[in-house]
């Protein structure tokens, strides 16, 4: 199969899963965000890079397989809305937190299937800037995901709001992202 044959068929299935899933197909359509299959560490499902593109990780997905399986269509999701975050909310544990919840979700609506403990916790946080529940989201995603996942190194609220937070000691408001 194509490229440009295997991603009009993986727009529509993603489009068609769900709402969300059509909304972050519209965004990349809109954004001409670049989307393909590309090999990475075991730990990543999916990944965005700077300059508008989407992969899917080729250690897990192929073109055929990406098609029919709803992970291959919530990790686009879960991609996609670190693209609407931007860069800055996107690497934090915050903005970590906020896609794993839109992601899983979302998967656990398409597929009716319970979750790993340690997703169901995930989902049950409350997405905001308190330190403790970032922290705990970390500690789950690395439960989940491993080490190498990458959730340690991360800071918890998005770059300004932590650098902000370690001068004033003060926790920003949600409204300020």
């Amino acid at each position: 199969m194509r490229q440009d044959e295997w991603l009009e068929k993986y727009f529509e299935k993603v489009a068609s899963s769900s709402e969300e899933g059509r909304g972050a197909v519209d965004f990349v359509r809109a954004n001409r965000i670049r989307v393909g299959l590309r090999r990475a560490r075991k730990s990543v499902g999916a990944f965005w890079q700077f300059g508008q593109k989407f992969y899917l990780n080729s250690v897990h997905y192929t073109m055929e397989s990406a098609l029919e399986n709803p992970r291959a269509w919530t990790l686009f999701v879960h991609e996609v809305r670190h693209l609407q975050q931007g860069a800055l909310t996107a690497f934090s544990v915050y903005g970590e937190l906020d896609a794993w919840q839109y992601e899983f979700r979302l998967y656990k609506r398409l597929t009716g299937k319970t979750l790993r403990r340690e997703l169901e916790e995930l989902l049950m946080l409350p997405l905001n800037f308190e330190r403790s529940n970032l922290q705990r989201a970390r500690a789950l995603m690395t439960k989940f995901a491993g080490f190498w996942y990458g959730a340690w190194i991360l800071p918890l609220f998005p770059i300004h709001f932590e650098l902000q937070y370690w001068v004033t000691r003060k926790i920003p408001l949600k409204e300020s992202t």
